[in-house]
């Protein structure tokens, strides 16, 4: 996608051949990207959300297995910076996926001929997730294009929740892909972006890529959607996920849950967009099987943003001493408030019987043992 009318990825190798990613953290007041030279650097970068967002986090998971091998690549030191990475974030399983499809690649392998291997599968894996992510968004421009079809002449209002956008991707983002095609195909698209706290993805990314692509939008607290939808003002709902089980539970952004009981109350559909990889078939029931990763309180109690002189700067808004001990991150989404799946394969519904059709067994992923 575009900044200031210039094309970029999330994550690419440099001039230097070295890693280099957009640091997160500092928007939308400042673009600032961020050399990651080992893996204890790639290890801070999806620990503290430099960088995120499910498809992300596997790709780059991925080029920091690449960057361990060429420092040593070694079978102790593949399968020790695969557990390094995979302790990062428990949650989405994107994670999961990218390490244990490296380590499959490259244990095999002798020691010499796995520094080319490892960066020629981690560059294969960010244009895969680019394709995948643009096909994702064709099946979902077919349902807008419906949309707009009823309602000629008329804008398509779309919520969307967190930022499922290209910077949580490599590139086109899933819940966004399918509304940044309507858009370049001129339907008059609108999207409600809730702000969603604690972090305000939504408020700092989302709005930050929908402008800079010029697509219509508006910034909205995180109760509004539910208002919005009792006055007709939402045609449809479109997220992302962190992890799809194979009877169609969602696992995303805290807060989608209850977007997803407000569509269902207002028979507004609710759409979720998985690319191939965010589906965790060992999974079946999501509110049980599904770590929750309980984030830092501070992310609750205060926030960051610019100030009066324009610098950022971090302020506290809760009393001092309010208990902030309690912050999950994820919330999971039951598949009987699924609309269907907007998958790189086609529509899916949220049904075990339609997800095996389509997908059928995945293979066991490969994780290092303890020792």
């Amino acid at each position: 996608m575009k900044i200031q009318g210039h094309p970029w990825r999330t994550v690419w190798l440099n001039a230097d051949a070295q890693v280099e990613v957009i640091d997160q953290r500092f928007l939308p007041h400042e673009l600032i990207t961020a050399v990651l030279p080992d893996v204890a650097s790639f290890e801070r970068a999806i620990r503290e959300m430099w960088i995120r967002g499910a498809p992300l986090i596997g790709v780059v998971a991925a080029y920091g297995l690449a960057v361990a091998m060429r420092h040593d690549s070694s079978d102790t030191s593949l399968l020790a910076a695969q557990r390094t990475l995979l302790a990062t974030r428990p949650t989405a399983v994107n994670l999961q996926w990218g390490l244990a499809r490296m380590v499959a690649d490259l244990l095999p392998r002798p020691p010499q001929d796995r520094v080319q291997a490892a960066f020629a599968l981690a560059a294969h894996m960010a244009d895969e997730d680019v394709s995948m992510n643009h096909q994702l968004g064709l099946h979902g421009l077919a349902l807008i294009r419906e949309v707009a079809r009823r309602k000629p002449g008329q804008r398509i209002h779309i919520l969307t929740h967190c930022n499922a956008g290209w910077l949580a991707t490599v590139d086109w983002g899933t819940a966004t892909s399918a509304i940044y095609q309507a858009y370049n195909e001129g339907i008059g698209v609108h999207v409600w972006v809730d702000e969603t706290r604690p972090r305000n993805q939504g408020a700092s990314l989302t709005a930050w890529e929908l402008g800079q692509h010029g697509v219509p939008h508006t910034l909205i607290v995180d109760n509004a959607g539910g208002h919005l939808m009792q006055h007709g003002q939402v045609d449809m709902c479109i997220v992302g996920t962190d992890r799809v089980t194979a009877r169609g539970d969602v696992c995303n952004k805290i807060g989608t849950y209850l977007k997803a009981l407000a569509a269902h109350d207002n028979n507004v559909p609710f759409y979720v967009a998985m690319p191939s990889p965010t589906l965790d078939l060992s999974v079946h029931d999501g509110v049980r099987e599904i770590p929750i990763e309980d984030r830092a309180g501070e992310e609750i109690s205060h926030m960051t943003g610019l100030d009066a002189h324009g610098y950022l700067s971090t302020v506290q808004i809760s009393p001092t001493g309010t208990p902030t001990n309690t912050n999950p991150g994820f919330d999971v989404t039951p598949a009987r408030l699924v609309t269907a799946l907007i998958t790189d394969r086609g529509l899916c519904a949220a049904t075990p019987a339609a997800i095996a059709a389509l997908f059928g067994p995945q293979p066991q992923p490969h994780f290092a043992s303890a020792d």
